[in-house]
């Protein structure tokens, strides 16, 4: 059946990333980040939860990209560069379903590491409430164990599957990993500017061509700094549950697009 064979590749993409050297090294990176993150919270007075939320925050959303990027964008070449690519494809394995058992693979992957992550977050914070003043308390915008976080780490889940979905799609067509890192790295740096772009005239005076065309290429590109909520969850501000159901959604259509992408150019592409 074909959910089951999607579900097997995608197994198989898990436990591979799992054994990964990178992995670990951008996990402990990110450990040490958030340590990092306390220890400058100790010395700023009043402002050591927000702080350690907001670093926290940022941390996990670039470990998470880190991995993405670097783990993503070899899901094809790698299988190519060992020549088990030929094994896979003599299977009875339609090649859309190898492309999509890639993705939801990789996603489970970074899911995992993302919500590890902020569990390890939330024990810094616990932590942090257990040993406060009443007065510190008192003095925070939002508790220490502000349920609006796993908003945060819901728009980051997000955020990262579509990220997926556009580093699987270099992948798909490029044989240089290198190749395909960077233009990953060059989408998501620009889909972050997203916002920007798309009211490109109302910022800088130039040619209304010329407004229109980076207007185009905004609402083109990912639209990744919409996903960014971590402002309003540190200084205890609402988020509209609307929001965050449309980012999901958002992300959903677009990864779902270029996932329809990256199987037909990957359909088309011969191996020697």
């Amino acid at each position: 059946m074909t959910g089951r064979r999607v579900g097997l590749v995608a197994w198989h993409v898990f436990k591979e990333s799992v054994r990964d050297r990178v992995l670990y090294a951008i996990a402990a990176f990110a450990g040490l980040l958030v340590l990092g993150s306390v220890l400058i919270g100790q010395i700023t007075a009043g402002q050591d939860l927000k702080i350690i939320k907001d670093l926290g925050l940022a941390t996990i959303e670039i470990a998470g990209a880190l991995m993405t990027i670097f783990i993503g964008v070899g899901l094809v070449s790698r299988e190519i560069d060992r020549r088990s690519i030929f094994a896979l494809l003599a299977k009875p394995l339609p090649r859309w379903e190898f492309i999509v058992g890639k993705y939801f693979g990789l996603v489970l992957t970074i899911t995992v590491n993302l919500w590890a992550m902020a569990a390890a977050l939330y024990l810094v914070l616990a932590w942090q409430d257990m040993t406060a003043t009443e007065g510190a308390r008192l003095s925070w915008p939002a508790p220490a164990l502000d349920p609006r976080l796993l908003w945060a780490m819901v728009m980051i889940t997000a955020e990262m599957a579509l990220l997926t979905a556009v580093a699987l799609f270099f992948s798909s067509f490029s044989s240089s990993a290198l190749l395909s890192v960077a233009f990953t790295v060059g989408i998501f740096v620009a889909g972050l500017a997203s916002t920007d772009l798309r009211h490109f005239n109302d910022i800088v005076q130039v040619h209304p061509a010329v407004g229109w065309l980076v207007g185009a290429i905004g609402w083109a590109l990912p639209a990744f700094s919409e996903f960014d909520i971590k402002s309003q969850v540190v200084h205890g501000l609402p988020v509209a549950p609307g929001l965050i159901a449309a980012m999901v959604g958002y992300a959903a259509i677009y990864s779902a697009a270029a996932i329809a992408m990256s199987v037909v150019v990957f359909a088309r592409r011969e191996f020697k």
